[in-house]
């Protein structure tokens, strides 16, 4: 298969050079991936500023590699129409260091990078874990269990999210594909600098989880691995018929 590696955590993060490491041994692999940090950028793209993509070299790694200065979404984007030289078959995006579950979907750059795979009509898996070692080798395991079963089969346009939990290889449960679950935040807004002028505040908080059976959020707690399909499709179709009646009648 062709594959496409990006990620949010940037070209240098450990997440992709491990997943590109396991999947160039049996796939054709491209790596594009933002040239730092850009994680929580959700579905963003650059409008206003030139895209400069750089040519990188990453040890153990023998595919093509490139920075792009942009967006996770900018990467999927500018990889799938200009810099592929052939027809990629399904992108990859990841391993992120950190959860991408239930509503975390909404923010991530993460998802969003595998998203615009799905937009540009090529499947896409994100694939998120605890930022551990072996949680990173159990993520990239998978991908290539997942990727062996889905690729004869037709899924369209969709993303699977993946989330690996932080449990060892050994207790692991298995695998449950389930609906996203709810994931709010406690966030609160610390005031770390104060002038004249201005006021400087930094985000901090913790997920608060609701919790709902068979969700990524409670599945993943179980000791599973946690596989949701997702679609950019989000029309709320249960309430078509009701938000017609009161609107157009």
């Amino acid at each position: 298969m062709n594959i496409l590696i990006t990620n949010d955590d940037g070209i240098t993060a450990k997440g992709i050079q491990i997943i590109a490491r396991r999947l160039q041994n049996s796939h054709n692999i491209l790596v594009v991936a933002p040239d730092s940090q850009k994680s929580a950028s959700s579905h963003s793209i650059t409008l206003m500023n030139p895209l400069i993509v750089k040519k990188e070299k990453i040890e153990g790694i023998d595919a093509p590699c490139f920075s792009v200065s942009g967006t996770p979404v900018d990467c999927t984007k500018i990889a799938i129409t200009t810099i592929a030289s052939e027809k990629i078959d399904i992108v990859v995006s990841g391993i992120n260091d950190g959860f991408n579950l239930g509503t975390d979907v909404i923010y991530s750059g993460t998802v969003s990078a595998a998203v615009e795979g799905a937009l540009n009509n090529t499947p896409a898996i994100a694939l998120s874990c605890d930022g551990n070692e072996e949680s990173y080798e159990i993520a990239a395991d998978y991908a290539e269990k997942i990727l062996n079963k889905i690729r004869s089969e037709k899924i369209g346009n969709t993303v699977l999210n993946v989330n690996i939990p932080s449990i060892s290889k050994d207790k692991l449960k298995g695998l449950k594909v389930c609906k996203i679950g709810e994931r709010n935040y406690n966030n609160v807004y610390v005031e770390v600098e104060k002038s004249d002028d201005n006021v400087v505040y930094k985000i901090t908080g913790a997920p608060d989880d609701a919790m709902q059976d068979n969700t990524d959020v409670d599945m993943i707690k179980e000791g599973y691995i946690t596989v949701t399909p997702l679609h950019y499709d989000l029309t709320n179709f249960n309430l078509i018929t009701k938000v017609e009646n009161i609107l157009e009648k």
